[in-house]
């Protein structure tokens, strides 16, 4: 490994700081900072110019190239011609939402029948149950589509298979060896999947994009657009951005394209649902990921967290403007409502962590806890922690856990294993997120056994804060967020860049809003520059910031555009500094 970047080995964090990729950039290589920044994210030099432009076009695949896909494509276009009423089953979460809302709009865009079944968080639990089967069958279903779920419904799948229903599952969660009973299944992520297993990262809502655009082909095929307008699936790309965002899935490959047009498309403000999400979230300007994943996401996660499992999807297949409105309404006010409990059941959680526990993955249960809200629980334990963290609601003798993993972690391979081990009554998932369920007198077992599995993927050495370029106080500059943002979109697996930058004195330091650290820093070179630290009052970085107006630091952290003032400015959103001599 190359020296630690500007000299910094040891942290107020205790991080060292390093190049990523582990080479420093070479400004005498050819390359401009945007090449510079695909090549330490692992990217080939010959997809730079794709990268850049990001265009679908150039990263879609042949749906065909899925196993189960031309079956299944082929099953909902006859749906679609024969008048047969489909139902569309998915998950209570984002992906879920955004995937059920872009099937049934394809289906009702294209002359069919589509209507959504979206099982309660608390009362039926996860995907599909054998009751939720037998009770659509009941009411007539005879085809049904399920997304985000399905691939580990192996008893609802034969109770809707013996009651004559055909079932197409839409997800991208990891699979077993066996597939449930199912006419097609649909999922980058089957251990005998070829040519689709290169697109494994896709969200459910990606893999469901795909499946539209092998419906819509099929129709074209038959002749059936003759008398009736062709729907333009690009139109559809706000949906497959938010889930995709939201999910937390890699924005690499073809998730970028979705991501890098999907924002377009919402921008335009042509989905009447997220424009009123975005009204009440307060964005008025064109999205950016960082609003998918911090704004819309959990308005919409907030009404099958805590509310009615159905309100996102009912938001994002309205055309009806007013009652998008009061739709949005209500998911802004379960999502206040959700933050409180969140913030209680957090403090409960980072609690039952023992200071001296050094397992690779934290895993803390308690009755009581909300189980809608333990999956973010969950993220909050990681982030604090820099590791997988679990977190199991219990109530009686069974519990529902949620858990959230780190780059270089496969936390969902590892529920499964547990589950196929016998210690999990149910439990999927992917590498970054993970739900359970677990009889309460093998929690103790469940941790061990994690911990054996996951205990040598977990790096326990000095953690490592990674940056992509240093630049002199001066050079932080809106030019500088300006270019940086070019090599977006970023998110899971294509990190925002970030930069070290000194040395800063600090000129002045408090407390805003909620718990997060403003500081005014000025440069040798005369610059002047607005660092924040999000809920950061009451953490190391946080007071380490208090009372050191005049010491001089060198920081590392994000440059954003800064547009509170008439004139736009940058900020830098901090995450570490160490100090240095004047």
């Amino acid at each position: 490994m190359s020296a630690p970047v500007l000299n910094v080995a040891a942290s107020v964090l205790g991080n060292c700081w390093a190049w990523r990729g582990g080479v420093a950039p070479d400004p005498a290589g050819g390359d401009d900072l945007v090449a510079q920044l695909f090549r330490a994210r692992g990217a080939p030099s010959e997809d730079f110019d794709r990268l850049r432009s990001a265009k679908l076009r150039d990263w879609l695949p042949d749906p065909s190239v899925f196993r189960d896909m031309d079956a299944a494509a082929g099953r909902i276009a006859r749906a679609i011609m024969t008048g047969e009423p489909v139902v569309v089953f998915g998950d209570y979460d984002v992906d879920g939402a955004t995937s059920a809302a872009l099937m049934i709009r394809t289906i009702r865009d294209c002359g069919g029948a589509a209507t959504a079944y979206i099982p309660d968080r608390l009362l039926e639990g996860y995907g599909p149950s054998a009751t939720a089967m037998t009770a659509l069958a009941a009411r007539g279903a005879t085809l049904i589509v399920t997304v985000d779920c399905g691939t580990q419904g192996f008893e609802a799948l034969g109770a809707a298979r013996d009651a004559n229903v055909d079932v197409i599952v839409v997800d991208h969660h990891q699979a077993s060896t066996a597939l449930p009973p199912a006419l097609a299944v649909v999922n980058p992520r089957r251990l005998d999947e070829a040519g689709g297993a290169a697109f494994g990262h896709l969200a459910a809502v990606g893999v469901a994009f795909l499946l539209a655009v092998a419906v819509v082909r099929d129709l074209r095929r038959a002749g059936w657009f003759a008398a009736r307008p062709e729907p333009r699936l690009l139109d559809r790309l706000d949906l497959v951005a938010l889930g995709t965002v939201a999910d937390v899935v890699p924005l690499t490959g073809l998730n970028r394209a979705f991501v890098a047009q999907g924002l377009k498309v919402m921008a335009a403000r042509r989905t009447a649902g997220l424009a009123a999400l975005a009204g009440v979230a307060g964005i008025e300007r064109a999205p950016t990921c960082h609003d998918l994943g911090f704004a819309l996401g959990p308005r919409i996660n907030a009404g099958g967290r805590i509310g009615k499992a159905d309100l996102g999807v009912r938001l994002l297949t309205t055309d009806d403007p007013d009652e998008a409105r009061s739709l949005a309404a209500e998911l802004d006010l379960l999502n206040t409502e959700r933050r409180a409990i969140e913030a209680a059941v957090a403090a409960e959680a980072l609690a039952l962590v023992p200071r001296t526990d050094n397992a690779a993955v934290a895993l803390v249960a308690s009755g009581g806890w909300h189980p809608g809200i333990i999956g973010i629980v969950a993220g909050r334990l990681k982030e604090k922690l820099g590791r997988p963290a679990i977190v199991i609601a219990l109530e009686g003798e069974v519990g529902k856990g949620s858990g959230r993993s780190v780059p270089g972690v496969d936390l969902g391979s590892a529920v499964l294993a547990a589950k196929d081990a016998g210690l999990l009554i149910a439990g999927g998932g992917h590498a970054m997120a993970a739900g359970l369920t677990v009889a309460a007198d093998r929690i103790d077992a469940l941790a061990a056994f994690l911990e054996d599995r996951l205990g040598g993927d977990f790096d326990r050495a000095p953690p490592l804060l990674t940056l992509d370029a240093a630049v002199t106080p001066r050079g932080v500059c809106v030019d500088l967020a300006d270019a940086l943002e070019t090599a977006g979109p970023y998110g899971q697996g294509w990190p925002q860049p970030r930069i070290a930058s000194g040395p800063w004195r600090v000129a002045a330091c408090d407390v805003v809003g909620e718990h997060h650290v403003r500081a005014i820093l000025m440069g040798q070179d005369g610059a002047r520059l607005k660092a924040m630290a999000f809920r950061a009052a009451d953490t190391p970085l946080g007071t380490a910031l208090a009372g050191a107006v005049g010491r001089w630091c060198v920081v590392a952290g994000r440059v954003r555009r800064d547009e509170w003032g008439r004139t736009p400015a940058a900020e830098l959103h901090l995450d570490d500094l160490a100090w240095v001599d004047a």
